[in-house]
């Protein structure tokens, strides 16, 4: 156990971090990120900030130095770098199982298919006659992925007959490495689940999300996921038996579809805090990010209780300007949360921030979140928030 007081080291300064860092300040931890980027969100927040890419060794030394434990904040991270730490010795929650497991399509395929847990049919594809056979097993419609690197829709392309299979090959080809021919699959909804898990094995399980994507990108998510209890119930057990499964400890995402049949087919895994987890900053006893907290330091777990109906809505850039108008308006509403993630630059789809709004239903608090969405806009012009928002990063929202 890393009792309050002690230093946590986290590879990543982006968004999660930042809201990780919040958490932690709270209850008493210091902070070490690492990350290149040196104006990174999570910088902000931290007691030290190691400019540096995240497998550079000597960066990692010193990050070890400096800290009692180590956790990350997205996947995309080398998993050398974890696996150096855990050479050294050094304690990093989640290990490097969880991550590379996460970061490559076709291992996590395969852990699925070993841990007797659905998911849609798919396919490795390495060359042209490896796509043809692919091809002739999965059918079309189909999903061809790259099976690393990919997320928010990047590194991936729907194709419906031949011709646009092998465009779309050669397209994603050009990324290197294998890909990943994947079955579309026909879903009642998108829904995910996070799910805690600390290194006694107590696990804690936040109710489940429907969610909805735009270009590839969370657009929104709304709790309670209106499925029933029967299929609340069964992603809960399949994310504790897949945290188990990784010898998990700190938080999982486990994103699935549900069928018109009520069938569950897990589609990814997320060993971190998740995009269509941040409602629960504002609508459960305990946060995702206090839940990682607690669960890589070896304390207690929080209650995961849904205090109000909830929706969540991404802010995301428009490469039209910097500045962000319109907050004064969307927040008249009284159950609108607006956080910003402290980012200068509101390039084209990038997240920049996000709203929950609360409501007596789900159907209320999405109507809600969306109106207030509307009311924000990017400008080029105005008074600069980059300033601001760096310290909303570091303390949570407005």
């Amino acid at each position: 156990m890393l009792a309050p007081g002690g230093t946590i080291g986290i590879i990543g300064g982006g968004q999660l971090g930042a809201m990780f860092a919040a958490a932690a300040r709270r209850m008493g931890y210091r902070l070490w990120t690492l990350d290149p980027d040196p104006e990174a969100p999570c910088a902000a927040a931290a007691d030290g900030h190691i400019t540096a890419p995240f497998g550079d060794t000597r960066a990692l030394d010193r990050l070890a130095a400096e800290t009692d434990l180590v956790t990350y904040e997205f996947e995309n991270i080398p998993a050398a770098a974890v696996e150096y730490l855990e050479r050294a010795g050094r304690p990093v929650f989640p290990g490097s199982l969880a991550l590379r497991t996460a970061q490559d399509r076709l291992l996590e395929k395969e852990f699925l298919r070993a841990a007797g847990i659905p998911a849609a049919p798919y396919a490795e594809v390495r060359d042209e006659a490896g796509l043809r056979t692919a091809v002739a097993a999965v059918g079309f419609p189909a999903v061809l992925k790259t099976a690393r690197g990919g997320y928010d829709g990047k590194g991936q392309c729907v194709v419906r007959d031949p011709a646009s299979a092998e465009a779309a090959f050669r397209r994603l080809l050009r990324a290197g490495g294998a890909l990943v021919l994947e079955k579309f699959v026909r879903f009642e909804k998108e829904l995910s689940v996070i799910c805690a898990r600390n290194a006694a094995g107590e696990t804690a399980v936040f109710p489940a999300a429907e969610n909805a994507h735009r270009d590839g990108i969370l657009h929104l998510s709304t709790v309670p996921a209106g499925i029933t209890p029967a299929a609340e119930a069964a992603l809960a057990a399949i994310a504790r038996s897949l945290a188990q499964r990784l010898s998990l400890a700190g938080t999982l995402c486990v994103e699935a579809f549900l069928l018109p049949d009520g069938a569950l087919l897990v589609n990814e895994l997320a060993p971190r805090p998740h995009n269509s987890g941040h409602y629960t900053l504002d609508a459960c006893e305990t946060s995702q990010f206090e839940q990682h907290l607690r669960a890589v330091c070896g304390l207690p777990l929080g209650s995961t209780r849904l205090r109000s109906p909830a929706a969540m809505v991404n802010i995301l850039g428009t490469g039209e300007g910097d500045v962000l108008t319109g907050a004064e308006e969307a927040l008249k509403e009284s159950s609108v949360k607006l956080h910003l993630y402290g980012k200068r630059e509101a390039r084209a789809g990038r997240k920049m921030g996000h709203l929950t709004a609360l409501g007596g239903s789900a159907a209320a608090a999405c109507r809600r979140a969306l109106a207030a969405r509307a009311k924000l806009a990017w400008s080029p012009t105005g008074r600069s928030a980059a300033g601001t928002a760096r310290k909303i990063a570091a303390h949570g929202e407005i």
